[in-house]
């Protein structure tokens, strides 16, 4: 059995502890040793740039964070080191660089995003960074393609199902992702109360975080029924 518990031993800065991206921009080295000063857990996106290397970027177009037109796979990971976030001094990093910067000093949540068409070898990527990480990390995805392939992730690193959905084909899609070995859920803060995630919790004891909170009383709101909060734009008390 994995151990899960760091994954809900404290909040978690959604894309790191940004500032709205008004000087402190999402899923950039500045907002994960901003998370890393204020002792919270980190979640950050990645995708796969163009020559196959996991990179830490949320959108699959470039415009909303770089200012670039096109989109994620069609630049290199040396053309993301010089691409500038924001109008920022920081980079989109691959996540190697992240895993550095990180260092196991907070836990780090990794969401692979796919790409359909565009994302073959990214769990693999993923894989090789991971696999000298000594840090607390675990990995999930919104993609059922991409979780049927976390086979090739270590074996003791948890790995689980970001979610959402009410409706009944939504909860039987995520309930069929139970047979891929998942350890934990990440499901929209809204929609916490359903059969899946009662099921996931109590009959499976499975944790489950919610995102995204974004104010004290929807994380008092979340306590009920998840574990911890996935959080950005305000400043939680413990959950």
């Amino acid at each position: 059995m994995r151990n899960t518990d760091f994954i809900i031993r404290r909040p978690i800065a959604h894309r790191g502890l940004h500032d709205l991206n008004r000087n402190v921009w999402e899923n950039t080295l500045s907002s994960s040793e901003r998370a890393i000063e204020a002792g919270y857990a980190i979640e950050c996106d990645v995708i796969l740039s163009s020559d196959g290397v996991a990179i830490v970027h949320h959108d699959l177009d470039l415009k909303r964070l770089t200012g670039q037109s096109g989109f994620v796979w069609q630049r290199t990971a040396d053309e993301f080191s010089a691409l500038r976030v924001g109008g920022t001094d920081d980079h989109p990093p691959r996540l190697s660089e992240l895993l550095d910067l990180v260092s196991g000093r907070v836990p780090l949540i990794v969401e692979i995003k796919g790409a359909p068409g565009h994302d073959a070898g990214l769990v693999a990527s993923v894989a090789n960074d991971l696999t000298a990480y000594d840090g607390e990390v675990a990995v999930m995805s919104f993609d059922h393609w991409i979780i049927r392939d976390f086979g090739c992730i270590p074996q003791h690193i948890p790995r689980g199902l970001t979610a959402m959905g009410m409706k009944q084909q939504e909860m039987e899609a995520h309930f069929s992702m139970l047979a891929h070995d998942i350890d934990f859920v990440s499901y929209h803060v809204q929609q916490l109360s359903n059969p899946f995630l009662r099921f996931c919790r109590e009959k499976l004891s499975m944790p489950i975080i919610s995102w995204t909170v974004r104010d004290q009383e929807t994380a008092a709101i979340s306590a009920k029924s998840a574990d911890q909060i996935t959080f950005e734009g305000f400043v939680p008390e413990p959950v």
